[in-house]
C-alpha cells in the first residue's frame, strides 16, 4: 500500500458502514470513496468490504486492516500535534447522552474553546453511544463502563434523578403522599422497546410495574411533557432544577443514583488535545457538583 490517504478513506467507510456517510465525513463524493477503496483492495490483493442489507461489512482482511489502521491514525495524530503551536490542535469528537450533552456540556463549550483557537469540538448527542474503541469518536460518556482493552475508562461523575411534576399539575391532581399513590397518577417515561441502556429503566426501580401513559425516547421531550403538566416523570436533577415551574415529588423517598463513565482510546490518551478535553470535562463536572448531586433538601 503506497497511499495513506486510501487507508484514511477505508477507515471512514469501515466506521460509518456506508460509502455515502463516509463521503460526507471526508468531504468528497461517494463515487470517489468507492474508487479509493477499490484501489486499496487492488494494491493489497484482498477484498476489504462487502455490501449487505445492513450496509458495508468488513471481511476478515478488512478487520485486520482496520486494527492496523487504528495504530497508524494514532501515530499520525501524535506527529501532527508535535508540530502544532501550543500543542493543542485538531478535532475532538465527543459522544454524550442527550440530557447531559445539552444541559451540562454544550453551554460550557464556548468558553472552553475560546482560549484554544486550534481546537475543534464535535459534540454527538444521540440515543446509545459511539465507540472510541473503533475510533468512531475520541471520547465517549456512557451510563456504564465499556469493557475493552483498547480503552482507558474512568468514572466521570455520579448524578441523581428524582420524581418531578409541574406545580400546576400538582395543584390540580394533588401531591402523592407515598409510593403507592403513584399508581393513581399519570406518568411520563421512556418508550420501553427503545430504551438503549438498562440504567434508563427508572420506573421499575421506583415501584415495580409502574407504567407511563405518555412516553418518549428523548429525555428532553420527557422534560417538556412534565413541564407542560402531562404528569409525573423521573428526571435528572441537573435538568429539572433548571426548568421553572417544576417541583420534586416524594423527595425524601425517591432518589435514584446513576453514573457517567468517560472512555478514551488507549492510543490517544496522551495526545495534547485529548488531555485538554479530558481535564476540562473533569473540571466541568466538579464545578457542577451541586447541580448533578443535590443535597437532601433539593
Amino acid at each position: 500500500m503506497k497511499d495513506w490517504d486510501d487507508l484514511r478513506v477505508f477507515m471512514a467507510a469501515a466506521r460509518s458502514g456506508s460509502l455515502t456517510s463516509a463521503a460526507l465525513r471526508l468531504h468528497m463524493d461517494a463515487t470517489t470513496v468507492g474508487r479509493r477503496i477499490q484501489r486499496l483492495e487492488a494494491s493489497l490483493k484482498s477484498t476489504l468490504l462487502v455490501r449487505s442489507s445492513r450496509g458495508l461489512q468488513l471481511t476478515a482482511a478488512g478487520a485486520r486492516l482496520r486494527e492496523a489502521g487504528l495504530s497508524v491514525e494514532a501515530a499520525i495524530d501524535a506527529a501532527g500535534e508535535a508540530d502544532a503551536p501550543g500543542g493543542v490542535s485538531g478535532t475532538v469528537r465527543i459522544s454524550v447522552s442527550e440530557g447531559f450533552g445539552g444541559q451540562i456540556v454544550a453551554p460550557a463549550l464556548p468558553d472552553f474553546i475560546r482560549t484554544r483557537p486550534g481546537l475543534t469540538i464535535e459534540l454527538v448527542t444521540n440515543a446509545g453511544s459511539l465507540s472510541p474503541a473503533m475510533r468512531e469518536v475520541d471520547i465517549s460518556v456512557t451510563l456504564s463502563p465499556p469493557r475493552s482493552a483498547r480503552l482507558t475508562v474512568e468514572k466521570l461523575t455520579d448524578y441523581e434523578l428524582g420524581l418531578y411534576a409541574s406545580s400546576a399539575h400538582l395543584a390540580k391532581v394533588g401531591h402523592p403522599e407515598q409510593l403507592q399513590d403513584l399508581r393513581a397518577h399519570q406518568l411520563v417515561g421512556y418508550v420501553d422497546d427503545l430504551i438503549y441502556a438498562p440504567e434508563l429503566r427508572y420506573l421499575d426501580e421506583v415501584l415495580p410495574d409502574l407504567r407511563p401513559r405518555l412516553m418518549s425516547s428523548s429525555i428532553r421531550a420527557q422534560l417538556e411533557l412534565v413541564a407542560a403538566g402531562a404528569g409525573i416523570g423521573v428526571l435528572p436533577h441537573f435538568m429539572a432544577s433548571e426548568t421553572p415551574g417544576l417541583e420534586r415529588v416524594l423527595a425524601g423517598v425517591v432518589g435514584i443514583k446513576r453514573s457517567f463513565w468517560m472512555s478514551i482510546h488507549q492510543d490517544l490518551k496522551t495526545t495534547a488535545r485529548l488531555r485538554a478535553v479530558r481535564g476540562w470535562m473533569l473540571d466541568l463536572v466538579a464545578a457542577r457538583y451541586d447541580q448533578l448531586l443535590p443535597g437532601p433538601s433539593a
